[in-house]
Protein backbone atom coordinates (compact mmCIF):
# COMPACT_ATOMS: atom_id res chain seq x y z
CA UNK A 1 0.00 0.00 0.00
CA UNK A 2 1.77 3.14 -0.89
CA UNK A 3 1.89 6.14 1.83
CA UNK A 4 0.39 9.81 0.54
CA UNK A 5 1.73 12.44 2.61
CA UNK A 6 0.22 15.97 1.81
CA UNK A 7 3.03 17.92 3.75
CA UNK A 8 5.28 16.56 0.99
CA UNK A 9 3.17 15.73 -1.80
CA UNK A 10 2.95 18.30 -4.58
CA UNK A 11 -0.84 19.71 -5.02
CA UNK A 12 -1.78 18.91 -8.39
CA UNK A 13 -1.02 15.31 -6.96
CA UNK A 14 -2.53 15.33 -4.15
CA UNK A 15 -5.62 16.88 -5.88
CA UNK A 16 -6.61 14.05 -8.07
CA UNK A 17 -5.92 11.26 -5.72
CA UNK A 18 -8.28 12.77 -2.88
CA UNK A 19 -11.20 13.43 -6.11
CA UNK A 20 -10.02 9.52 -7.24
CA UNK A 21 -10.97 7.91 -3.95
CA UNK A 22 -13.79 10.63 -2.94
CA UNK A 23 -16.69 9.78 -4.73
CA UNK A 24 -19.33 9.66 -6.10
CA UNK A 25 -19.93 13.88 -5.30
CA UNK A 26 -23.12 15.57 -5.94
CA UNK A 27 -22.62 18.25 -7.81
CA UNK A 28 -23.76 21.83 -6.76
CA UNK A 29 -24.67 23.96 -9.99
CA UNK A 30 -24.44 26.86 -9.15
CA UNK A 31 -25.94 30.68 -10.70
CA UNK A 32 -24.73 33.74 -9.29
CA UNK A 33 -24.86 37.27 -10.57
CA UNK A 34 -21.71 39.79 -9.96
CA UNK A 35 -22.45 43.33 -8.46
CA UNK A 36 -23.75 44.40 -11.48
CA UNK A 37 -26.32 42.09 -11.97
CA UNK A 38 -24.44 40.10 -14.53
CA UNK A 39 -25.15 36.18 -14.67
CA UNK A 40 -22.59 32.87 -14.24
CA UNK A 41 -22.97 29.73 -13.74
CA UNK A 42 -20.49 27.08 -12.68
CA UNK A 43 -20.37 23.20 -11.49
CA UNK A 44 -18.92 22.21 -8.06
CA UNK A 45 -18.11 18.50 -6.82
CA UNK A 46 -17.22 19.58 -3.25
CA UNK A 47 -21.13 19.70 -2.32
CA UNK A 48 -23.61 18.08 0.05
CA UNK A 49 -26.85 18.94 2.19
CA UNK A 50 -26.12 19.19 6.03
CA UNK A 51 -29.49 20.02 7.89
CA UNK A 52 -32.89 20.07 7.02
CA UNK A 53 -33.93 22.66 9.61
CA UNK A 54 -32.70 25.31 8.75
CA UNK A 55 -32.39 23.49 5.71
CA UNK A 56 -28.84 24.12 4.78
CA UNK A 57 -26.52 23.11 2.03
CA UNK A 58 -22.80 23.92 1.63
CA UNK A 59 -20.55 24.36 -1.64
CA UNK A 60 -17.20 24.78 -2.23
CA UNK A 61 -15.01 26.66 -5.01
CA UNK A 62 -11.37 26.01 -4.60
CA UNK A 63 -8.78 28.64 -5.07
CA UNK A 64 -7.68 27.30 -8.73
CA UNK A 65 -4.47 25.18 -8.33
CA UNK A 66 -2.96 27.18 -11.16
CA UNK A 67 -2.05 30.73 -10.50
CA UNK A 68 -4.42 30.37 -7.08
CA UNK A 69 -6.50 32.77 -8.32
CA UNK A 70 -10.81 33.03 -7.10
CA UNK A 71 -13.29 31.78 -8.85
CA UNK A 72 -16.15 33.87 -10.73
CA UNK A 73 -18.73 32.16 -7.96
CA UNK A 74 -16.68 32.56 -5.12
CA UNK A 75 -16.39 36.32 -6.00
CA UNK A 76 -20.08 36.77 -6.49
CA UNK A 77 -21.30 35.20 -3.02
CA UNK A 78 -18.87 37.27 -1.29
CA UNK A 79 -20.49 40.43 -3.14
CA UNK A 80 -24.23 39.49 -2.98
CA UNK A 81 -24.79 36.98 -1.15
CA UNK A 82 -27.46 34.91 -2.74
CA UNK A 83 -27.00 31.69 -5.10
CA UNK A 84 -29.28 29.20 -6.44
CA UNK A 85 -27.95 26.00 -6.93
CA UNK A 86 -29.03 23.70 -9.58
CA UNK A 87 -29.30 19.72 -8.89
CA UNK A 88 -27.74 18.50 -12.31
CA UNK A 89 -29.39 15.56 -14.48
CA UNK A 90 -28.29 13.26 -17.18
CA UNK A 91 -30.26 14.91 -19.99
CA UNK A 92 -27.98 18.12 -18.81
CA UNK A 93 -24.78 16.72 -18.09
CA UNK A 94 -22.90 18.02 -21.45
CA UNK A 95 -24.08 21.70 -21.14
CA UNK A 96 -23.18 21.52 -17.34
CA UNK A 97 -19.67 20.50 -18.04
CA UNK A 98 -19.19 22.95 -21.26
CA UNK A 99 -20.29 25.72 -18.65
CA UNK A 100 -17.63 25.06 -16.44
CA UNK A 101 -14.92 26.13 -19.19
CA UNK A 102 -12.74 29.33 -18.06
CA UNK A 103 -14.55 31.91 -19.89
CA UNK A 104 -13.71 35.54 -19.20
CA UNK A 105 -15.65 37.51 -16.33
CA UNK A 106 -19.00 38.82 -17.50
CA UNK A 107 -19.59 35.90 -20.22
CA UNK A 108 -22.62 34.25 -19.79
CA UNK A 109 -22.21 30.52 -18.79
CA UNK A 110 -26.37 30.40 -19.96
CA UNK A 111 -25.76 31.22 -23.30
CA UNK A 112 -22.69 29.45 -24.21
CA UNK A 113 -24.21 26.36 -22.73
CA UNK A 114 -27.50 26.73 -24.29
CA UNK A 115 -29.49 26.71 -21.03
CA UNK A 116 -32.33 28.30 -20.15
CA UNK A 117 -32.51 31.07 -17.65
CA UNK A 118 -35.44 31.24 -15.07
CA UNK A 119 -36.23 34.67 -12.75
CA UNK A 120 -35.90 33.38 -9.12
CA UNK A 121 -38.39 34.12 -6.50
CA UNK A 122 -36.57 35.04 -3.16
CA UNK A 123 -32.87 35.76 -4.89
CA UNK A 124 -31.56 37.83 -8.03
CA UNK A 125 -29.51 34.70 -9.57
CA UNK A 126 -31.50 33.14 -12.29
CA UNK A 127 -32.30 29.43 -12.26
CA UNK A 128 -31.61 26.87 -14.56
CA UNK A 129 -34.40 25.91 -16.35
CA UNK A 130 -33.91 22.39 -17.32
CA UNK A 131 -32.54 21.05 -14.04
CA UNK A 132 -35.04 18.88 -12.38
CA UNK A 133 -34.49 20.48 -8.57
CA UNK A 134 -33.43 24.44 -7.84
CA UNK A 135 -32.53 25.55 -4.99
CA UNK A 136 -32.87 29.14 -4.00
CA UNK A 137 -30.36 30.21 -1.30
CA UNK A 138 -29.03 33.33 0.65
CA UNK A 139 -25.08 32.77 1.73
CA UNK A 140 -25.33 32.80 5.88
CA UNK A 141 -21.27 32.60 5.61
CA UNK A 142 -18.22 32.03 3.57
CA UNK A 143 -15.36 30.13 5.75
CA UNK A 144 -11.86 30.44 4.00
CA UNK A 145 -9.47 26.89 4.46
CA UNK A 146 -6.62 28.72 2.79
CA UNK A 147 -4.74 31.08 0.79
CA UNK A 148 -3.05 28.98 -1.42
CA UNK A 149 -3.77 27.25 -4.47
CA UNK A 150 -6.24 24.48 -4.06
CA UNK A 151 -7.54 25.73 -0.45
CA UNK A 152 -11.33 25.22 -0.39
CA UNK A 153 -14.03 27.97 0.69
CA UNK A 154 -16.96 26.78 2.20
CA UNK A 155 -19.95 28.30 1.05
CA UNK A 156 -22.99 28.04 3.57
CA UNK A 157 -26.50 28.65 2.18
CA UNK A 158 -29.43 28.65 3.76
CA UNK A 159 -32.36 27.27 1.04
CA UNK A 160 -34.79 29.90 1.20
CA UNK A 161 -36.98 28.64 -2.14
CA UNK A 162 -37.06 24.83 -3.51
CA UNK A 163 -38.05 24.30 -7.16
CA UNK A 164 -39.01 20.79 -8.07
CA UNK A 165 -40.71 19.36 -11.26
CA UNK A 166 -43.59 17.44 -10.95
CA UNK A 167 -42.24 15.11 -13.68
CA UNK A 168 -39.41 13.71 -11.37
CA UNK A 169 -42.62 12.57 -8.22
CA UNK A 170 -43.95 9.55 -7.38
CA UNK A 171 -47.72 8.66 -6.77
CA UNK A 172 -46.94 9.78 -3.01
CA UNK A 173 -45.39 13.15 -4.23
CA UNK A 174 -41.73 12.61 -3.35
CA UNK A 175 -38.98 12.90 -5.65
CA UNK A 176 -38.92 9.29 -7.39
CA UNK A 177 -34.61 7.92 -7.75
CA UNK A 178 -35.31 6.65 -10.78
CA UNK A 179 -37.26 9.45 -12.54
CA UNK A 180 -34.40 12.29 -11.09
CA UNK A 181 -32.01 10.70 -13.45
CA UNK A 182 -28.82 12.49 -11.09
CA UNK A 183 -25.19 12.22 -11.79
CA UNK A 184 -22.46 12.60 -9.92
CA UNK A 185 -18.62 13.26 -10.02
CA UNK A 186 -15.72 10.85 -10.06
CA UNK A 187 -11.95 11.43 -10.33
CA UNK A 188 -10.63 12.56 -14.05
CA UNK A 189 -13.26 12.82 -16.85
CA UNK A 190 -15.58 9.81 -14.63
CA UNK A 191 -19.27 10.57 -13.78
CA UNK A 192 -21.50 8.29 -12.61
CA UNK A 193 -25.23 7.66 -13.31
CA UNK A 194 -27.42 6.81 -10.09
CA UNK A 195 -29.42 4.47 -12.10
CA UNK A 196 -27.28 3.27 -14.21
CA UNK A 197 -23.47 3.41 -13.78
CA UNK A 198 -20.30 5.54 -14.75
CA UNK A 199 -19.65 7.18 -17.71
CA UNK A 200 -17.06 9.56 -19.52
CA UNK A 201 -17.17 13.27 -20.43
CA UNK A 202 -14.13 14.98 -21.72
CA UNK A 203 -13.30 17.73 -19.64
CA UNK A 204 -13.62 21.03 -21.70
CA UNK A 205 -11.14 22.96 -23.71
CA UNK A 206 -8.63 25.05 -21.83
CA UNK A 207 -8.61 27.53 -25.09
CA UNK A 208 -12.57 27.85 -24.50
CA UNK A 209 -14.42 25.55 -26.40
CA UNK A 210 -17.51 27.89 -29.09
CA UNK A 211 -20.43 27.42 -27.18
CA UNK A 212 -23.56 26.06 -28.09
CA UNK A 213 -24.35 30.15 -28.67
CA UNK A 214 -22.15 29.86 -31.68
CA UNK A 215 -23.80 26.92 -32.88
CA UNK A 216 -25.42 27.35 -36.42
CA UNK A 217 -29.06 28.21 -35.98
CA UNK A 218 -30.00 25.08 -38.25
CA UNK A 219 -28.32 22.80 -36.38
CA UNK A 220 -28.94 24.49 -33.14
CA UNK A 221 -32.20 24.47 -33.50
CA UNK A 222 -33.25 20.89 -35.19
CA UNK A 223 -35.46 19.12 -33.58
CA UNK A 224 -32.77 15.96 -33.47
CA UNK A 225 -30.22 16.96 -31.41
CA UNK A 226 -30.88 17.53 -27.27
CA UNK A 227 -28.68 19.66 -24.96
CA UNK A 228 -26.19 17.07 -24.16
CA UNK A 229 -25.64 16.74 -28.50
CA UNK A 230 -25.71 20.49 -28.47
CA UNK A 231 -23.09 20.62 -25.43
CA UNK A 232 -21.05 18.31 -27.86
CA UNK A 233 -20.80 20.53 -30.31
CA UNK A 234 -19.92 23.68 -27.90
CA UNK A 235 -17.14 22.24 -26.70
CA UNK A 236 -14.53 22.37 -29.99
CA UNK A 237 -12.23 25.23 -30.48
CA UNK A 238 -13.10 25.86 -34.08
CA UNK A 239 -15.85 24.56 -36.93
CA UNK A 240 -14.03 22.60 -39.32
CA UNK A 241 -14.45 24.97 -42.88
CA UNK A 242 -16.56 23.47 -45.61
CA UNK A 243 -13.79 22.85 -47.84
CA UNK A 244 -11.99 20.67 -45.07
CA UNK A 245 -15.34 18.77 -44.39
CA UNK A 246 -15.36 18.34 -48.13
CA UNK A 247 -12.62 16.63 -48.74
CA UNK A 248 -12.96 14.66 -45.29
CA UNK A 249 -16.61 13.27 -46.70
CA UNK A 250 -14.96 12.56 -50.03
CA UNK A 251 -12.52 10.09 -48.52
CA UNK A 252 -15.10 8.05 -47.02
CA UNK A 253 -16.99 6.70 -49.33
CA UNK A 254 -19.27 5.03 -46.54
CA UNK A 255 -20.39 8.64 -45.28
CA UNK A 256 -20.32 10.05 -48.71
CA UNK A 257 -23.07 7.44 -49.86
CA UNK A 258 -24.82 8.18 -46.82
CA UNK A 259 -25.24 11.80 -47.26
CA UNK A 260 -25.36 12.12 -50.71
CA UNK A 261 -29.31 12.31 -51.05
CA UNK A 262 -30.12 13.28 -47.85
CA UNK A 263 -32.12 16.17 -46.51
CA UNK A 264 -30.97 18.23 -43.35
CA UNK A 265 -33.01 16.11 -40.86
CA UNK A 266 -31.97 13.15 -42.20
CA UNK A 267 -27.97 14.26 -41.91
CA UNK A 268 -28.53 15.18 -38.81
CA UNK A 269 -29.51 12.08 -37.42
CA UNK A 270 -26.49 10.32 -39.41
CA UNK A 271 -24.17 13.19 -37.39
CA UNK A 272 -25.84 12.15 -34.53
CA UNK A 273 -24.91 9.07 -34.55
CA UNK A 274 -20.84 9.70 -34.36
CA UNK A 275 -22.11 12.41 -31.50
CA UNK A 276 -23.45 9.06 -29.33
CA UNK A 277 -19.86 7.55 -29.65
CA UNK A 278 -18.28 10.78 -29.40
CA UNK A 279 -16.53 11.14 -31.75
CA UNK A 280 -17.44 14.92 -32.36
CA UNK A 281 -15.02 15.61 -34.87
CA UNK A 282 -17.05 13.55 -37.71
CA UNK A 283 -20.47 14.68 -36.48
CA UNK A 284 -18.87 18.23 -37.21
CA UNK A 285 -17.60 17.33 -40.65
CA UNK A 286 -21.17 15.75 -42.10
CA UNK A 287 -22.84 18.82 -40.38
CA UNK A 288 -20.55 21.41 -42.49
CA UNK A 289 -20.06 19.02 -45.59
CA UNK A 290 -21.83 20.61 -48.89
CA UNK A 291 -23.26 23.59 -46.74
Amino acid sequence: MIKIDPSTTETPKLHGMLLGAIGPRPIAFASTVDSNGNPNLSPFSFFNVFSANPPIVIFSPARRVRGNTTKHTLDNVLDTKEVVINIVNYDIVQQMSLSSTEYDQGVNEFIKSGLTMVDSEKVRPYRVGESPVQLECKVNEVVALGDEGGAGNLVICEVVMMHVKEEILDEDGSIDQYKIDQVARMGGNWYSRANMGMFEVPKPLRTKGIGVDNIPENIRLSSIFTGNDLGKLGNVEVIPDSNEADIFVNKNEDIKNHIAQANPLEIHKFAKQYLDKDDIETAWKILVANT
